[in-house]
């Protein structure tokens, strides 16, 4: 909302500051400046509020304002005095207003730091966690606006208020003078007031898509006269699933003697419904949307399930039209999954709500699943329905201008009749709240994703969110620091989901594989290789095998301490004519029920060939909807391996085998006996995490070795307390090897996630001693100068050295070498053997076109190298040769950090040259990063090896290695103005490192949006 012209001489009005919130309740509403034009909605507004409430604001009978307090409640310059109100429908349902103070309570300007703050909320909208809301964007204001500290006179029977502030997670002190309780609040952000806010929006955005998926009543508006149709559709599959409320057919067509629509009220408009309606479908054109809207939120409905096409997909003039249907149902407290969506189930026995074009309605069960895309959506609920798995919600969203995947991690968070979550993306409005959502809500149940549009650029139509430039590669390697599991593909989402759903997760990677087919248990165990996992030898239970030899084989397997999964393989049994006998298939799956669930809680998977009724008896349950599981506890950090236990090495493990060596087979050996032969180990051993990868020492472990210490044991066996289990009865199957053991080692890599977070890294105090954080703010502040370029500042080598230097990042120096007789005297300050290196742009970094002469020994040495880097390659004007002492011998790397406005903040590392530029070899993790994730993001390059020991060669210092990247995490999380780093080469060597090259731009710090308070997207 725009002022009238004579508003503020002091201030433009700032609309950065209007914000749409979710409230306590799930509904919705405005938060902007107060205008001089509010001076009516102000008065409307105070006479709504009930006389307690004015006495509890002014502390004295205040029946209602004179024209002086109108005048002064709408007129503020946004600076010393600032006015906010929260709106629903466009009216005010509540306001609130600093002015800021001296030290003695009277009006001042800036440098003044603290201000005056009062708050007063309709009763009808007490409750509703209004001021909590308003407190946060109050707070972000005044902090903008260079105030430190709020000033609060309250009533001491006002507890609602008292209890605002109390809980708010701000630095406080409180007094009892003169009959009123004093508060003071530091607004600087802290640990305690960001989890506040972080849960209230946890709280806030679950109870509105609860609202969405629970409601007592539906109408869809758009059903036809005569049977088809898509309102027709939906009301039919509404009646169909056996919705529990109330149900209504909207049509303004119908004529006003029709009473009912397949046997539901039939009604013109939603005003004409004497009952409250909560959810409205809306199946009508986009040009008579608006008119639906309107009519709901003048009504009371509480959410939309919009179906109508013609938005964002078509175009610029779609975009605006979807802007302006979310801006509408906001402005009334409705939330929207869509436009352009498929539609919403809710299996709930309580609910049982269908209000989707779904052909195929899931069956119950403890899977949700959120998609948009809807023809995804429907080959995602044909496959599971194929299948026999059930669902605990579906939502096809369509476009998600408003209601998204984010908003539904905050719903199965908590939601007890959901165990996995499966995600279909293919856009990530906000990827920096996605991660942060995905790792809690990964921490108690399991989060697949599927992300689509990886490689286009830019986003599908429909979806008005900001691009990204992260590259796919490096979106992958955060997801998997948040602990989600990204699969390529729809049916690998489907194959992870039902192993999750149905079965424990693994307690390690240790598989074992029986079944009655060689050829099929081989290729079963070269998968597990192919995936890092560590497969015992097959175990053929020949094709003579009978269901009872299964049954017998599968519980001696699960009773092994020594395995920590089963696939099971199965062919059709061959009769004595010599044709192949499909139909013992419930046989063969009564025989696996029974094992598995008279054996300890392990997963176990079903590969078979042509066995007719076994897929299908295999997911049959013993009840259509799995029981309630107990409510997820912390867990607790994995034991090490027990002394004296044989672990074979492979994913998680220490131990890095070179070429050559002769590690005994045993349980878990790579190599699988053939009848006749003699086992060895050799290449493709367990050791090898995948085809032509090998996991390095530590990878994973809590505490990483360095070089010259025992390795820590994996972490395994432990059990992950809150994940899906004890198996509900049903048992996966797959009709490839390939894809049962793809779906097992998610999961194994999945539990290892879950071990690793139960005990959280941390940044080493040690760092503290030798990072100046004041010193590296004055000397930003000084290199941005007080006008900074929005473009940023590249700062030159010594500048960038001197603040590396500050946060103990020892940069090399380098000496300027414009002539033979300069490189000569700089060596000579220097000392020989020194290197002598070209600068230029093109020619940065690229010893492979002779730009680089290095363990030059003396000055004749330098002189030649220096007239054959001029004679090769151009005039010292144009290289800009520079001479810099040599350093120890070891592993070229490079180590960056650059922020994305999305995403914030990414470290990444991998070997210098071919490795990372080539081949893409480089590891990412979001800043501020921990000690465990430093050791992770350098052992989990597949170029590792190269670090530790690789081919005989000696292991380097990754110890220093990783403190290297801890400062350089810590630098661009202490200063978000260092907006990129670049450290290249960093040479490795056995003891300590070198940092030879260095680059860093600085820039006016972007917004950080997860820090501010609350407020819904709008694209």
């Amino acid at each position: 909302m725009q002022p009238a012209p004579e508003q503020s001489p002091h201030h433009a009005y700032p609309d950065h500051w209007e914000a749409d919130v979710v409230l306590r309740d799930g509904g919705t509403a405005r938060i902007r400046p107060i205008t001089t034009d509010d001076a009516e909605r102000l008065v409307s507004f105070y006479e709504q509020v009930s006389d307690e409430s004015k006495y509890y604001r002014f502390f004295a009978p205040y029946p209602r304002l004179s024209d002086r307090d109108v005048h002064r409640f709408t007129h503020h310059d946004y600076v010393d005095r600032v006015g906010l109100a929260v709106t629903v429908g466009g009216e005010f349902i509540a306001t609130v207003r600093y002015d800021r103070i001296d030290e003695r309570g009277r009006p001042a300007s800036a440098p003044a730091d603290q201000a005056e703050v009062a708050f007063l909320v309709q009763d009808a909208h007490q409750g509703r966690g209004v001021a909590s809301a308003l407190l946060e964007h109050i707070a972000a204001v005044a902090r903008e606006r260079g105030i430190r500290r709020f000033a609060a006179e309250v009533l001491p029977a006002n507890n609602k208020m008292i209890k605002v502030f109390r809980d708010a997670g701000y630095t406080q002190q409180r007094s009892f003078e003169d009959g009123s309780v004093h508060l003071t609040l530091d607004l600087e952000p802290t640990a305690e007031s960001l989890a506040v806010q972080r849960g209230r929006e946890q709280r806030a955005e679950a109870r509105s898509v609860q609202r969405l998926l629970a409601p007592g009543s539906v109408a869809v508006i758009g059903v036809g006269r005569t049977p088809g149709g898509v309102g027709r559709t939906v009301l039919r599959n509404l009646l169909g699933a056996g919705f529990t409320g109330r149900a209504y057919a909207v049509n303004r067509a119908f004529d006003t003697d029709r009473a009912t629509v397949d046997g539901v009220p039939a009604h013109r408009s939603i005003g004409e419904i004497e009952e409250p309606v909560d959810l409205a479908v809306v199946a009508v054109p986009a040009d008579r949307v608006p008119e639906a809207v309107a009519d709901c939120g003048e009504h009371g409905v509480q959410g939309l399930v919009v179906l109508s096409a013609g938005y964002a997909e078509w175009g610029a003039e779609g975009r605006e039209r979807q802007r302006e249907l979310v801006r509408q149902a906001r402005s009334y407290g409705m939330r929207i999954i869509g436009p352009n969506a498929f539609g919403v189930i809710n299996n709930a026995e309580t609910v049982r709500l269908n209000a989707s074009l779904a052909p195929e309605p899931p069956a119950p069960g403890r899977i949700g699943l959120f998609t948009q895309s809807g023809a995804i959506g429907i080959a995602l609920l044909s496959g599971l329905y194929r299948r026999g798995a059930g669902l605990s919600t579906f939502i096809s969203a369509g476009n998600r201008a408003d209601i998204s995947g984010n908003d539904f991690l905050q719903y199965w968070y908590e939601d007890p009749d959901t165990d996995v979550a499966l995600l279909y993306l293919e856009s990530l409005g906000n990827p920096r709240k996605f991660t942060r959502l995905a790792r809690r809500t990964a921490a108690v149940k399991p989060v697949v994703v599927v992300k689509g549009a990886r490689h286009s650029g830019s986003t599908p139509p429909g979806h008005a969110v900001p691009v990204s430039r992260i590259p796919d590669a490096t979106v992958s390697a955060l997801m998997r620091q948040a602990g989600v599991i990204r699969v390529d593909t729809v049916t690998e989402m489907v194959d992870a989901g039902l192993l999750l759903a149905d079965q424990p997760l693994p307690a390690g990677p240790r598989v074992a594989i029986l079944g009655n087919s060689e050829s099929l248990g081989l290729l079963t165990y070269d998968a597990c290789l192919a995936e890092g996992l560590r497969p015992r030898p097959p175990l053929d239970l020949t094709t003579a095998a009978t269901p009872q030899d299964f049954r017998n084989a599968l519980a001696e397997a699960l009773a092994d301490d020594g395995c920590d999964s089963v696939v099971v393989t199965a062919i059709p049994w061959v009769g004595e004519d010599g044709e192949a006998e499909s139909g013992d298939g419930e046989v063969l799956a009564a025989a696996l029920h029974t094992a598995a669930d008279a054996g300890p809680a392990k997963p176990v998977a079903v590969v078979h060939v042509e066995i007719g009724g076994l897929a299908e008896a295999l997911a049959a349950a013993t009840s259509t909807v799995a029981q309630p599981r107990p409510p997820a506890q912390p867990t607790p950090a994995a034991s090490p391996t027990r002394t004296g236990a044989t672990t074979p090495p492979g994913l998680g493990s220490a131990t890095l085998p070179g070429p050559g060596s002769t590690t005994t087979p045993g349980p878990g050996s790579a190599t699988p006996p053939r009848p006749g032969s003699t086992t060895s180990s050799g290449p493709g051993t367990a050791t090898s995490s995948g085809p032509g990868s090998v996991t390095p020492p530590g990878a994973g472990s809590t505490n990483p070795p360095g070089p010259g210490t025992a390795p820590t044991p994996p972490v395994t066996g432990a059990p992950v307390t809150g994940a899906p289990g004890p198996r509900n009865g049903r048992i996966p199957a797959y009709p490839a090897a390939e894809r049962a053991v793809r779906a097992l080692a998610e999961a194994v890599r999945y539990a290892q996630w879950r071990r690793q977070a139960a005990v959280p890294g941390k940044v080493p105090e040690f760092l503290d001693d030798t990072i100046d954080e004041p010193g590296t703010a004055g000397l930003i502040d000084t290199l941005l100068g007080p006008d900074p370029d929005p473009r940023g500042l590249q700062l030159a080598p010594d500048q960038a050295r001197e603040l590396l230097g500050r946060y103990g990042i020892t940069v090399r120096p380098t000496l300027p070498a414009p002539d033979p007789d300069a490189a000569v005297a700089a060596a000579a300050r220097l000392g020989y053997p020194v290197a002598l290196k070209t600068t230029a742009p093109h020619l940065r970094h690229r010893a492979d076109l002779g730009g680089v002469r290095l363990d030059l020994a003396n000055e004749t040495a330098l002189r030649r190298a220096y007239g054959e880097l001029t004679e090769l390659l151009g005039k010292p004007a144009e290289l800009q040769p520079v001479v810099q002492a040599m350093a120890p011998r070891g592993v070229d790397t490079v180590v960056r950090a650059t922020i994305d406005p999305a995403a914030g903040a990414v470290l990444s590392f991998g070997l210098a040259g071919a490795p990372s530029e080539l081949l893409g070899d480089t590891a990412h993790r979001l800043v501020p990063a921990t000690d465990r994730d430093a050791a992770e993001l350098i052992r989990s390059i597949r170029a590792a090896p190269v670090l530790f020991g690789w081919r005989g060669a000696a292991p380097v210092d990754t110890t220093s290695l990783e403190e290297l990247l801890l400062r350089v995490s810590r630098l661009v999380d202490d200063h978000p103005e260092v907006v990129s780093i670049a450290l290249e080469p960093v040479v490795v060597a056995t003891q300590g490192l070198t940092v030879l090259g260095a680059s860093v731009r600085l820039s006016p710090p972007p917004a950080r949006t997860d820090l501010g308070p609350r407020r819904l997207p709008n694209y």
